[in-house]
Order: structure tokens, then sequence, then C-alpha cells
């Protein structure tokens, strides 16, 4: 009998949301990971968030469920809610 083990990171925070898609900077104040969207402007522009595993610039990138976010050695799930 074989056994899947899927590899699950210990410090990933599943997110909901209850819309179809939330833009990057919302989605980091929703995540209290920044605490204004002034502040996340900033760190999307300095190229210090990754979305599903690649930088991203674009404060409007819109995430949808299943999409992950890291920023400041923290990461983050998209779910729906």
């Amino acid at each position: 009998m074989k056994v899947r083990v899927r590899r699950v990171n210990p410090t990933e925070q599943e997110i909901p949301i209850t819309t179809e898609y939330i833009k990057l900077e919302s989605f980091l104040k929703l995540a209290n990971a920044v605490e204004s969207g002034g502040m996340a402007k900033n760190f999307i522009l300095n190229e210090q968030v990754s979305v599903n595993g690649e930088i991203c610039t674009m404060r409007g990138k819109k995430l949808r469920p299943g999409d992950r976010v890291s920023f400041d050695g923290c990461f983050y799930k998209v779910t729906q809610g």
C-alpha cells in the first residue's frame, strides 16, 4: 500500500474571501500583513511580494481562491469563504 504525503507549509495561513477575486493590495490588508494600503503599495512596488512563486509588482493583481502569496517570510493561501 502506497501512502501519499503532502507537505504543507506549517506557517501558511488560509485567508478566505467572499468575492470572486481580491486585489493584491487589499489582500495584504485583509491578511493583516500590512497596516495600510500605502504600506502595501510600497512593498509591492519594491518587489517584496510574490504571488504563486513569482515576484509581483502589480498592486491591482487579481487573486482568486487557490493563489498563494508570500510576504515578509509569511505564506498565505487565498480560499473561498
